[in-house]
């Protein structure tokens, strides 16, 4: 029998490796050591590292496009750790955009991809990431186990 929850928990970013990938106009932006393209994209490996009710860490793999205005990110995160005291493995897809104030994202959980306590997960989170915060970013979590 499977029950809906939801949680709440914290994350922050434990490591960030960025490169472009395409650079359409040749005119990017350095800013501390990474360049930025003004319309393109870019690769990011990104380790993640949560606590309170999702406690753990995980790696993410980001495509984020830059254009003027709002631009798309794609990644997929393979999160380890436990859930509400559940202990195991989730993939997690992202699909959100950005802008030069925040980054908006839906992340699902991909059926097949989980492990242990956590290989029924079924679900969706919520994150929304304005300016930076050195206790890190909320994220939400409605799922099914």
């Amino acid at each position: 029998m499977t029950r809906s929850h939801t949680t709440t928990a914290r994350f922050t970013v434990a490591g960030w490796k960025e490169e472009v990938v395409v650079d359409i106009d040749h005119d990017g932006q350095e800013i501390n050591g990474v360049t930025y393209p003004k319309r393109g994209f870019s690769r990011a490996d990104v380790t993640y590292a949560y606590s309170g009710s999702i406690e753990g860490t995980s790696t993410l793999a980001y495509l984020i496009s830059y254009r003027p205005g709002s631009a798309p990110v794609v990644g997929f995160e393979h999160f380890t750790g436990s859930i509400d005291g559940h202990d195991g493995s989730v993939v997690l897809q992202h699909a959100g955009e950005h802008d030069a104030e925040a980054v908006r994202a839906t992340l699902q959980v991909v059926p097949g991809m989980g492990t242990g306590g956590l290989e029924g997960l079924t679900g969706e989170a919520t994150v929304e990431i304005a300016g930076h915060s050195d206790d890190g970013y909320a994220i939400t979590l409605a799922y099914e186990l």
